[in-house]
């Protein structure tokens, strides 16, 4: 009985420790309405003239249900929440070709406008919908270095062959065409005088070309399959004097100068990029004196050449990403088979992106694609058809007021899409009840400005009233400076002035509280960075930003780190803490608990790689995650050995009835090995004639067997019945040789005496 009060008592005991602590709003922080909103998203400050105690000024900072209970109406409470409002939302569309092409919509809805309470979390959902049938903008860019010569001839009819296999996907395709060698400047190029009318003078292999340029474009983007094969047919290769060509001029072209290469706001552009060397890359034209960076503007003259070759660098990797994602062009780098097949896979995905976040907004993606089930932390769907719909969940938070009035905006943006969702932001840090502040109000003895319920006293006095002056005390003011009896006044770390503490200022933080109780320097550190850089310090306490939990807010509780290839948390293996995947499942391994030979579902999982890698087979070989799921080296063997000791056996059946075995380790580079035998084990069919003797033979085999058996049966029996007829004959005899009455009979008949005998015989033995 004493343990279970014990028990209760320790329980209630964490209960009121709990709510003590969660009651952030009471830390003492707040010395107006909108310190207290900041505090905590719970907290309400109680605008109420006639509440609260006369000796605080903190009291009106609270939890609104407490507010309430000490008597503050609900129209004196200042407590705004964050709200999300849809300014425009119109339908998503399902086709995008035909007479409202220029109107597609893929993503819904189109503009919101939040209003945002720092740490109080709204959300909103985007769908975004790939419609069937729409329009493409493809622009091939290619290089006519003298190393190009045979591609150049592979790809005369080329413009006939895209349009065929992109008809398969949209009725609306457009061709482009332009090329580029490298900037025509030493040592980039051949400039002797020799060369300039033709840089292969004196080359035997190809003595005749063009001379060197930068970039041109040849043909705008057209429907007219017949132009770009014209274009391409014209073309002569050129010769450069190194290796790396100029390509990242030609593709930053190509994508800033859109009216002059005639991209489509309502298509989907794809820049086809070929080659078969290295890009110089930024700083590379300072080898030739240009020292000038790239200023990522169109500079196309009157010929439809890059004029701007010989004045700047090469752009940078970054300008060039900039470039291409501000006009939502695809890179596709050096293909020209099956172009087709790689524009459906760009389409078989879906990804958010989010652009010119302000820095206190901290945004979270919750993605629903097809099979419905939510993954936290993942904006991005793949495995889609063209025509499906997914959906994201966005929650958002801010961690800070900016300056009043201060509104911004950012834009979630599908990759490769132009359709685009647009976030517009306001702040709500400010309390309504400041616009009916009161200068040199009565209620603060008019030497004070009344603001939402208290007094801000001018200086030198000092009171919820204005009432006391700076350095007035008595011994009757100090008993209320003190946080218990025996206590010291203010907890020695302030003063007492008119029934109030006056806490010290510090060189490490801010003092504050009724008794100066508290502060915002005293709370745990991580690596010496207080709440680990991501919470506040409250009272001794870390108040942690949104996506951060723990005593010094050190752990992330962002998911997207603990996400498998295949889309589960931690590979169903285990469970996320802290950004970090802990292993539950025994024998599971790996960052993201990806690695398990020892798990039920190993085998069955790496089998689906065998037969998409080996086999173009099973349930990945008709998408394109094969070689994004399974990246695991396979080693293929004539005779599979089993005698590893840490590798697992699988073995499955095909579709042909065969047997297909492969071994499953993990080596100590941390390298997932899979070895498996080249073909599968079938069985050879049975001959039917030697079956059929193996069946007559079995026949007569046990035939034979029985009758052996019945033989050796026999032959025991007889001989026991044998043997019982000669003992019995032989006691016979005996007892005929040894009896006193018997007498011989005296016959001449041989038969008659033989059988007296007998007889008598057997009478005897009767007797």
């Amino acid at each position: 009985v004493h343990q279970k009060e014990r028990r209760t008592k320790a329980l209630c005991f964490t209960l009121c420790f709990t709510l003590t602590r969660l009651n952030v709003c009471m830390s003492g922080s707040a010395l107006s309405c909108e310190e207290c909103l900041i505090i905590h998203p719970s907290c309400a400050w109680c605008a109420q003239e006639k509440f609260g105690s006369a000796r605080t000024l903190m009291s009106r900072c609270d939890l609104r249900q407490n507010l309430q209970k000490r008597g503050c109406e609900a129209h004196h409470m200042e407590s705004p929440r964050s709200s999300t409002k849809v300014v425009k939302s119109e339908p998503l569309s399902s086709k995008g070709s035909g007479p409202t092409q220029y109107d597609v919509i893929q993503i819904m809805p189109q503009k919101i406008s939040l209003s945002l309470r720092p740490g109080d979390q709204t959300s909103f959902k985007v769908q975004v919908r790939q419609v069937e049938d729409y329009p493409v903008d493809l622009y091939y860019l290619m290089d006519l270095s003298l190393s190009m010569k045979d591609d150049l001839d592979t790809i005369r009819n080329l413009g006939t062959k895209l349009a065929d296999e992109m008809r398969k996907l949209t009725s609306n395709f457009r061709l482009g065409f332009g090329s580029f060698v490298d900037k025509n400047m030493s040592p980039f190029s051949y400039t002797a005088r020799k060369y300039q009318d033709n840089p292969c003078n004196g080359y035997k292999l190809f003595p005749s070309c063009v001379p060197s340029f930068g970039f041109r474009h040849l043909l705008s983007l057209t429907d007219k399959v017949d132009r770009f094969n014209e274009e391409v047919q014209k073309q002569m290769v050129s010769r450069n004097r190194d290796a790396p060509e100029g390509g990242f001029d030609a593709i930053l072209q190509a994508a800033v100068c859109k009216e002059r290469i005639g991209w489509r706001k309502e298509a989907f552009h794809l820049l086809v990029f070929a080659t078969d060397d290295v890009p110089h890359l930024a700083l590379d034209g300072k080898l030739g004196g240009l020292v000038q960076p790239h200023d990522g503007e169109c500079h196309m003259n009157e010929k439809n050449e890059y004029s701007g070759s010989t004045n700047m660098d090469y752009p940078s990797l970054a300008l060039l990403g900039e470039k291409l994602a501000a006009n939502n062009i695809y890179l596709i780098f050096a293909v020209t088979k099956r172009l087709y097949v790689i524009y459906k896979s760009i389409r078989s995905k879906v990804e958010l992106t989010v652009w010119d976040q302000p820095e206190d907004l901290s945004l979270s993606f919750t993605a629903t694609c097809q099979d419905g089930q939510p993954l936290p932390g993942l904006r991005k769907c793949a495995d889609l058809k063209i025509g499906d719909t997914v959906s994201f969940d966005v929650s958002i938070d801010a961690r800070g007021c900016p300056a009043p009035g201060t509104q911004q905006s950012f834009t979630i943006k599908p990759v490769g899409f132009k359709d685009r969702l647009e976030v517009s932001v306001d702040y709500r840090c400010a309390c309504g009840c400041t616009d009916q502040t009161q200068a040199n109000s009565t209620h603060c003895s008019s030497i004070g400005q009344y603001t939402c319920g208290i007094c801000h006293c001018d200086p030198g006095y000092l009171g919820a009233r204005c009432e006391c002056q700076e350095g007035e005390a008595g011994s009757m003011y100090l008993s209320a400076c003190r946080q218990a009896e025996g206590m010291q006044i203010c907890g020695g770390r302030g003063e007492c002035s008119c029934n109030q503490c006056l806490c010290y200022e510090s060189e490490f933080g801010k003092i504050y509280g009724t008794f100066c109780e508290c502060d915002d320097f005293s709370c745990a550190r991580h690596k010496g960075i207080l709440c680990s850089g991501h919470g506040e310090c409250h009272c001794g306490e870390c108040k942690c930003h949104a996506g951060y939990i723990g005593d010094n807010c050190n752990c992330s509780t962002d998911t997207s780190s603990c996400v498998s290839d295949d889309g589960q948390i931690c590979s169903g293996r285990g469970s996320c803490a802290c950004g970090r995947c802990q292993c539950t499942e025994p024998g599971a391994f790996g960052d993201t608990c990806e690695k398990c030979p020892t798990c039920p579902d190993a085998c069955g999982t790496k089998r689906e790689c065998i037969e998409c890698r080996l086999f173009s087979s099973g349930r990945l070989s008709d998408n394109q995650t094969c070689q994004r799921l399974c990246k695991d080296e396979i080693i293929t063997v004539e005779t599979l050995k089993t005698d590893d000791p840490n590798a697992v056996l699988c073995l499955y059946k095909t579709e042909n009835e065969c047997v297909m075995k492969f071994t499953y380790s993990e080596h100590a580079n941390g390298m997932s090995v899979l070895t498996a035998l080249k073909e599968p084990e079938c069985g050879a069919a049975p001959d039917a004639m030697t079956v059929l003797l193996a069946v007559v033979g079995s026949i007569l085999l046990v035939g034979i067997v029985l009758l052996a058996i019945w033989k050796l049966v026999i032959t025991v029996h007889d001989r026991r019945e044998f043997a019982r007829f000669q003992s019995a004959r032989s006691r016979a005899r005996y007892e005929m040789a040894s009896n006193p009455l018997y007498k011989q009979p005296i016959s001449n008949d041989y038969v008659e005496t033989d059988f007296s005998m007998y007889s008598k015989s057997y009478n005897g033995a009767a007797h």
